[in-house]
């Protein structure tokens, strides 16, 4: 098996924190390029198209994520790139993955609030449904 790119998902939460540890020792184990990148949310409107961006997720705020990602890669001795992005956080970490040809997305997931079970919002699991790639889910 070899893998030379890997894609991370990163916004700063415990299980986003593991995902990335765990892509930075498959990417030193492998020698694979790591791509780390935190999506800020658009608010979704009417049909199929994106609304605006959301006033509490704001692009400025992955970007400090991603801030911390890099601290935390730095102080292991890793290195990475970092990609900020605006859109559906599943879309978007596929569609890098994708436009990479990645051989590995990497997130974290945690357990679902009651809201998230009845709106389906786990990243992970849509990542799961859209990716055509290999996908590390990280508890």
């Amino acid at each position: 098996m070899k893998l030379k790119t890997i894609v991370v998902g990163f916004d700063d939460t415990k299980p986003a924190r593991r995902a990335l540890e765990r892509g930075a020792d498959l990417a030193e184990a492998f020698g694979a390029k790591l791509v780390v990148t935190s999506v800020a949310p658009v608010l979704i409107g009417a049909g199929r198209s994106a609304g605006p961006i959301d006033p509490v997720d704001s692009p400025k705020t992955h970007q400090e994520q991603l801030k911390d990602a890099r601290e935390l890669l730095e102080a292991r001795g890793t290195q990475a790139e970092y990609v900020p992005a605006v859109g559906e956080p599943a879309d978007t970490i596929v569609e890098l993955a994708d436009d990479l040809d990645a051989d590995l997305i990497v997130v974290g997931t945690r357990e679902p609030g009651v809201l998230e079970r009845l709106l389906g919002q786990s990243v992970s699991e849509r990542v799961a449904h859209q990716a055509h790639r290999d996908l590390l889910i990280v508890h």
